[in-house]
């Protein structure tokens, strides 16, 4: 929300600072510095709805949400489709899309005749903002997919080691079998030959 804030309130610094530059410049002095206020009225509600947005409960973020959402869908002016789209580039509540908001800023920033100055300015910080975050958001998610993907392949080769481990173990029990059956068929055979020997002093009659 903090960040969100500041970058209001840089919106709204710049606008000034533009105006004033278009006025005269900010070299001119205080008392030959033309009064901003009403090139930055048009914005003032804009600005005050992105503020409240995610500073609400649960409740009151739906309620301006869905009354910047019904003004656009039943009066689509060009402020009405301004508001929902800031409205959806707004962070913070259960309503923000940033992917709508992208394209439908870019719709409205593709006829800027449509728009008021400090309007399109709004747009277009807004605009660059949803782009920004679109971009991490890209950039985590491959971060969370190359995650998933080592995480797989260590669980592989930890099941490959294991099974080669259990191969390997089978394998010596196997030799270990063999060479005891090997020495058990050696002892059977001296045996056999010991018992089929004539016992000395033994005759036949």
């Amino acid at each position: 929300m903090l960040h969100k804030g500041l970058r209001v309130a840089a919106c709204a610094l710049t606008v000034g600072w533009i105006s004033a530059c278009a006025a005269g410049g900010p070299h001119l002095p205080a008392a030959a510095q033309p009064d901003n206020a009403p090139q930055l009225s048009p914005i003032a509600p804009l600005l005050e709805l992105m503020s409240s947005l995610p500073q609400g409960d649960p409740a009151r973020q739906a309620e301006l949400f869905e009354a910047a959402k019904e003004a656009a869908e039943l009066t689509p002016t060009t402020s009405n489709r301004l508001r929902f789209a800031l409205a959806l580039a707004t962070p913070g509540h259960s309503g923000s899309d940033p992917v709508a908001a992208q394209r439908q800023l870019a719709e409205l920033l593709a006829r800027p005749e449509t728009l008021l100055p400090v309007e399109r300015l709004l747009a277009l910080v807004e605009l660059q903002d949803v782009e920004q975050r679109l971009i991490l958001q890209a950039e985590n998610q491959r971060a969370r997919d190359d995650a998933q993907h080592d995480d797989t392949r260590e669980k592989l080769a930890a099941t490959t080691r294991r099974l080669t481990a259990e191969s390997d173990e089978n394998a010596r029990l196997r030799k270990a079998l063999d060479e005891a059956r090997a020495k058990l068929e050696a002892v059977t055979h001296i045996e056999r030959s010991i018992n089929d020997r004539p016992t000395s002093g033994s005759h036949t009659p």
